[in-house]
Parts: structure tokens; sequence; C-alpha cells
């Protein structure tokens, strides 16, 4: 038997103890937005659906993508922008969502618990200062700072964010968008 092509992942957790293994590394074998997301400190991966998600917290991430499923979506991605999130990294998650041509809807669920629904708000409305969505977007937020959070998209002039109530209600509004 011969091996004729292979590829190899390392958990990045070791890149610290294993810095020759890591220097290795040939990003142009890799999915550009996968290395976008990893230099924006973003949690993604690319999947084959339709409705882009921006969600905080891998087990929300997963729900997100079952709910959506449920409805008759499929998840375009799993996105995952953490606790620590700034607004920058929203704004470049937004970014990232939007250069996929397969997206035609994007849903934003945030459950903020150390996770500020207002800055998720500020970021979003960052990205849409400098990004041009056009498809629509689905925001369901709860949470840390959640009016506060609601005030700042409701203010936001730019295009009609879609508010949900919760996270049903948001992946109905996701699907029925496409």
């Amino acid at each position: 038997m011969l091996c004729v092509d292979a590829k190899l992942n390392f958990d990045d957790n070791a890149a610290f103890r294993q810095k020759e293994i890591f220097a290795l590394r040939d990003t142009s074998m890799e999915d550009p937005r996968d290395v976008a997301a990893e230099d924006a400190g973003l949690n993604y991966i690319g999947l084959d659906g339709n409705i882009g998600c921006m969600v905080n917290g891998a087990g929300l991430a997963m729900a997100t993508m079952d709910i959506i499923k449920f409805h008759g979506g499929d998840a375009a991605n799993f996105l995952d922008v953490g606790g620590g999130a700034t607004a920058d990294m929203v704004a470049e998650a937004l970014t990232l969502l939007t250069a996929d041509k397969s997206v035609e809807a994007i849903m934003v669920n945030i459950f903020g618990g150390i996770m500020r629904c207002d800055t998720i708000a500020e970021g979003i409305v960052q990205a849409l200062e400098t990004v041009d969505v056009k498809v629509p977007l689905i925001v369901r937020l709860e949470g840390t700072n959640v009016e506060r959070g609601k005030e700042i998209l409701a203010a936001c002039t730019i295009i009609d964010i879609i508010n949900a109530t919760d996270l049903d209600d948001a992946a109905k509004k996701a699907v029925a968008s496409c």
C-alpha cells in the first residue's frame, strides 16, 4: 500500500510547543474563509446551506443550525464569535458572511451572558457602514444589555434589520426570507 495523498491536522493548542511543525503550515491550501476567520479570532466552518449564521457559543450555534433545519432551511456555516467578541470582530464576521455567494439570508442569534448584546449591535452597524449587505438580516438578541442593543439596531437606517423575538421566530423568518 502506498500513500499518494494526505492531509494532517494538528491541534492549534499545541502550537506553542510545536513551533517547527506549525511553521510548515501552507494557508494557500486552506479555505480562505477559514483563514480569514482565524485571523479575526472567529471560529468558522463553511457548510453547504444558504442561511449564514452568526452566533455566540458553540452550543447555541449547534441549536441554531438544528432549528434552521427543523424549519426547512440549511445553514451555510458555523460561525461562533465567542464570548469576548469586539465590535470589530462582529464586523469581520458579517463581512465573512456576506462574501459567501451562497448566503441568501443572515441570521444573528446572540444570547448575551458574557457577550453583551450592545457590542454585537455596534459591530453589526459598524459592518453595515462598510459592507453592502444585499440579503435579509435577521437578528435575535437576548441577555446582557439587550435593550441597548435593540435600540442601536432600531436606530440603524442603512438597511431594514428584521428583529426576531426568540430563536424559533428568527429561524422561521430566516427560512421564509430565502
